[in-house]
């Protein structure tokens, strides 16, 4: 039943990327092999939109890694203090989705996240309301911190065949098992279990897949 299932979700990623056989190469014409992001990212083949931004402010372009054939339409964005992206083989990044890291995101192969989802693998802000309000002063005037300070952070992995729907929010800690669906506008703040269809805010189980 797993292996149908996988079959199936290969199947659908193929039609939605409009690309046919992995092994035939051509991008959808919103998509090209942008060069000046090569700077900023390290990736096998990946094709970015016009709309996607790559914020690599530690200018290591090891700390964002794109396997083969994967697309990206929204925004990775590493903090200057830390942080790394890795996003496996024929993946799906759709538009206005953000995946921002301080500590680590990973990400397996063919996961399809829809638009206007955000990952986020920390608090980005400190607990205690003064020392928020001073930092934040800061980061008007000079831009993202450099400095990690008491914010908050822990590691974010998404394995293989997951599908992330539109207006979903995963938060930090979190572990998204293989073959999972997240429903639309879903808040994440637990692990999912694998092959399951999770909704709601905060999300949870509302049935398995298998």
């Amino acid at each position: 039943m797993k292996n149908i299932f996988k079959r199936g979700i290969k199947k659908i990623i193929r039609k939605l990327y409009y690309l046919g056989e992995l092994n035939e190469l051509e991008a959808p014409p919103q998509l090209t092999l942008r060069k000046d992001l090569n700077k900023y990212v390290t990736h096998e083949n990946a094709f970015f939109a016009d709309s996607a931004i790559i914020g690599n402010s530690q200018n290591d372009k090891t700390k964002i890694i794109i396997g083969y054939n994967t697309h990206v339409m929204g925004t990775l964005l590493l903090f200057p203090y830390g942080g790394e992206i890795k996003i496996g083989n024929n993946c799906y990044i759709g538009d206005l989705s953000r995946i921002w890291s301080a500590e680590k995101i990973e990400i397996g192969n063919d996961v399809l996240i829809s638009h206007n989802v955000n990952i986020i693998d920390t608090n980005s802000h400190e607990i205690d309301a003064t020392e928020r309000a001073l930092n934040e002063r800061e980061i008007l005037k000079k831009g993202l911190p450099t400095k990690k300070g008491n914010v908050l952070s822990s590691p974010i992995i998404i394995k293989d065949f997951v599908w992330i729907n539109f207006n979903a929010t995963i938060l930090k800690g979190v572990t998204i098992g293989e073959g999972a669906i997240v429903g639309a506008g879903a808040v994440v703040t637990k692990d999912v279990p694998e092959y399951s269809f999770v909704a709601g805010n905060p999300a949870k189980v509302i049935k398995f897949l298998k």
